[in-house]
């Protein structure tokens, strides 16, 4: 059965230039659209989509009042078409945050070939999105530990241990994680729920490169640990989250017993780039034994296979649940070839990682 699409946008020539992308495909219905989420309301009301491609720039209503409502009632998995400037970034993140499952970037110029360029991803997209199972954030979660110390504290007590932690070693092993659709939120819950000495984590998720430095910028805001882009040669140390560039791959490296990052440019793996699966293999290359893996929320298979090469190298690997993904894909290509230790909700993965680390 066909994908049944609703697009909101107020430009006139994106939503004709929408209609002629996904005309002719056999897997999409473009079922109807509005240049305002007010009309697109009550045409929702009649006839409700799989998937709404929303723009967040509107006059009126914005896009994300919009998808906030949507979400407080009846969740529709939601696509965010925007111009990605750096206003417009801020508020797709916030979108994420919100509920929506994706976004796909929307030129200012040259919009015609760009969506005749990226009419695969774009019919991808809007055929997983359906499949979602969209969960709407109301406030963000409370960071562990401020980041700002009172006057007269000294640096050393922003790295001071929470009380409780699980963990009493200090060995340096690396966290790996991959995630994809649903995985900003994910990501969120799982590194405000770590302390300011969790072992050093490196993160690809995917998203547009202009997403990621704003997004680890947000994290670092509410993350008791320092989150941040990963730039090339970066150490990863404890209490440090570095999340791979959009638009870039990610490697792990062990240099005299320390573990680095290399971000280098490349062509798409599994068509992504960040790949999930070049990160996973670099730190089953380097790491061995000493890594965890963790695969969330995410469409496709990216991470799938370099999972499978920590696993059979001995590195503890760990999938996300289907109950609380957003999308049950990289997850479950990643059990399917057998490449899990353990299944988890993602509630549990803040422990699993203490937990690790706490191992001699």
């Amino acid at each position: 059965m066909a994908v049944k699409v609703f697009v909101v946008d107020d430009s006139a020539v994106v939503r004709q230039a929408l209609a002629h992308m996904l005309a002719g495909n056999p897997d999409i219905e473009l079922i109807g659209s509005a240049p305002n989420p007010l009309l697109a309301m009550a045409a929702i009301a009649k006839n409700r989509p799989d998937v709404l491609l929303l723009d967040i720039e509107m006059p009126g209503m914005d896009g994300l009042t919009f998808l906030r409502q949507i979400m407080a009632g009846t969740p529709i998995p939601t696509v965010i078409c925007s111009t990605l400037s750096t206003e417009g970034s801020r508020v797709a993140l916030d979108a994420l945050s919100a509920g929506a499952v994706a976004v796909l970037a929307k030129p200012k110029l040259g919009l015609k070939q760009h969506l005749d360029d990226s009419r695969h991803e774009m019919i991808q997209t809007l055929k997983s999105a359906a499949r979602a199972r969209p969960r709407a954030r109301t406030s963000p979660m409370p960071a562990l530990m401020p980041k700002s110390l009172p006057p007269g504290a000294s640096a050393q007590m922003a790295r001071a241990p929470v009380p409780g932690s699980i963990h009493t070693f200090a060995m340096n092993k690396p966290v790996v994680i991959g995630s994809s659709t649903g995985g900003t939120q994910a990501l969120e819950l799982v590194l405000t729920s770590l302390p300011a000495d969790a072992p050093g984590i490196a993160i690809t998720q995917h998203m547009p490169e202009k997403f990621t430095a704003m997004y680890a910028q947000r994290l670092d805001g509410l993350c008791a640990m320092n989150v941040r882009e990963a730039r090339d040669g970066d150490r990863l140390e404890r209490g440090v989250a570095l999340i791979a560039p959009g638009g870039l791959h990610m490697k792990l490296q062990k240099i005299n017993g320390q573990y680095f990052v290399k971000v280098q440019d490349g062509p798409p793996v599994n068509r992504h780039k960040p790949s999930v699966d070049v990160l996973f293999k670099s730190a089953a290359e380097c790491a061995g034994r000493d890594v965890l893996g963790i695969i969330m929320t995410g469409m496709g298979d990216d991470g799938a296979r370099g999972m499978k090469i920590m696993h059979d190298g001995g590195a503890r690997t760990i999938a996300q649940n289907e109950e609380t993904c957003v999308v049950f894909g990289m997850p479950k290509e990643a059990i399917k070839l057998q490449a899990v230790d353990e299944v988890l909700p993602l509630e549990s993965m803040a422990r699993a990682i203490l937990q690790f680390d706490a191992r001699a």
